[in-house]
């Protein structure tokens, strides 16, 4: 009887295992199949993804093919605009300082102490750090304290200075002025600029005395869709003027938008503010002995080069100019730098050392750097324009080895220069 009952028990549970095994199977074979399926879908979604990118590409390929042949005939309707590119940077500032102001040790609302007025009046103002000299009243007219105000400029000169143009919508006018004027003060020369943000009636004109004592002018209108080009709108804009005996041309940040052959040589000038806006003045005013010389070829630029180098070793130059307090080029330096890539190019094998030289003002831990991060520009702007940059070193040589009397403007400004050591 108990041997009956222990079979019965074992088959029972024989029965139950291969019960449960069965199911087991089932449901494994069940999640496998839902594994399957899931995989299956997945693998579908991936290649439907991946085939949308395909086809979105060629449609973006085949929308960037379309606006890149868009903006090609734009470009070739843009053809006329092309003498933009023909605009000569080739301001080179005169040797010789003969007026320098930036203004920066002038009292906040005290009249700047280098400048005399013929009417209305002027301040001490700053935008945005810098200081400059504002007109506090309408139709202002002011010129530099010299020893002869009625004539203090030499034949050959070049004069610069910096104006702030304010962003769209700021004010309703903006306008520039400057005059030339003889020793009896009458006028010689005038240049207008107005400038209305967001407004599209923006202009400029021109007129001039010819030169050679002939009763004549000669006078002209500014493209201002042309020279708004140049501009730099809710910062400083430089202005520049290079005069060399008859020749005048007119800059704006280092592009040259007036040059005249034949003009009547002036004795002194005067800025000119008609209104008062909040931004009227001028900064950073300098003017200088000596100018680009008449008709001056990149064939004589290059030989200058070429003939330093050839007798002394190396090319010092002071047009290479800088941001004051900064190691950012000037737009005018790059006539200069191009002239050194030129010679590097047509002497591909030769090496130099860029060294960057101060004047003395402000202290070694200053300018020592400062000098440093200035020869590295010149060397990232000659790299750019394809010179090997292995062939450059730069170094920073402070104030430490002067060239002439840091006591004296003139000095200071030689003494301001990069050198080009042959190696």
């Amino acid at each position: 009887m108990k041997k009956l009952l222990l079979l019965l028990l074992a088959m029972v549970a024989f029965s139950a295992t291969a019960d449960a095994q069965g199911f087991l199977k089932k449901l494994k074979d069940k999640a496998l199949e839902k594994a399957k399926d899931k995989i299956e879908n997945k693998v579908e979604r991936t290649v439907d993804k991946e085939m949308d990118a395909v086809l979105d590409g060629k449609k973006g390929q085949k929308n960037s093919k379309a606006k890149n042949q868009a903006d090609d005939a734009e470009a070739v309707d843009d053809t006329p605009d092309a003498v933009g590119q023909n605009q000569k940077s080739d301001f080179v500032r005169g040797s010789v300082i003969l007026f320098q102001d930036d203004f920066a040790n002038e009292q906040m609302g005290e009249f700047p102490s280098k400048w005399d007025v013929s009417d209305g009046s002027l301040e001490t103002a700053s935008i945005n750090g810098k200081k400059y000299a504002h007109s506090n009243a309408p139709d202002s007219r002011f010129s530099p304290l010299m020893e002869n105000m009625k004539s203090y400029l030499p034949d050959v000169f070049t004069l610069e200075w910096d104006e702030f143009f304010c962003k769209a919508g700021e004010i309703p006018d903006f306008p520039v002025e400057f005059q030339f004027l003889d020793a009896s003060g009458n006028q010689t020369g005038h240049i207008y600029l107005r400038y209305r943000p967001g407004n599209p009636d923006c202009y400029g004109n021109y007129t001039f005395k010819k030169g050679g004592g002939v009763d004549q002018n000669v006078g002209g209108s500014l493209d201002w869709d042309h020279l708004a080009k140049f501009t730099k709108v809710g910062q400083w804009n430089h202005f520049a003027i290079s005069f060399n005996k008859r020749a005048f041309k007119f800059y704006l940040n280092g592009n040259r938008i007036i040059n005249l052959p034949n003009v009547a040589a002036p004795a002194r000038f005067e800025f000119i503010i008609q209104d008062e806006n909040p931004y009227r003045g001028v900064a950073n005013v300098v003017l200088a002995k000596g100018a680009v010389e008449l008709y001056q070829r990149q064939a004589t630029d290059l030989s200058a080069v070429e003939k330093a180098i050839a007798e002394t070793g190396k090319f010092v130059t002071n047009n290479i100019l800088f941001e004051t307090g900064k190691a950012t080029l000037k737009p005018e330096s790059m006539e200069e730098i191009q002239k050194v890539a030129d010679y590097m190019k047509k002497n591909p094998s030769v090496r130099f050392e860029v060294q960057g030289h101060t004047d003395n003002q402000g202290s070694d831990k200053i300018n020592d750097p400062l000098s440093q991060q200035r020869a590295e520009a010149v060397v990232k702007a000659l790299a750019q324009l394809g010179c090997d940059e292995f062939n450059l070193r730069a170094v920073g040589k402070g104030s430490h080895e002067p060239v002439a009397d840091n006591k004296t403007d003139a000095g200071r400004a030689k003494n301001r220069r990069v050198e080009f050591i042959k190696k």
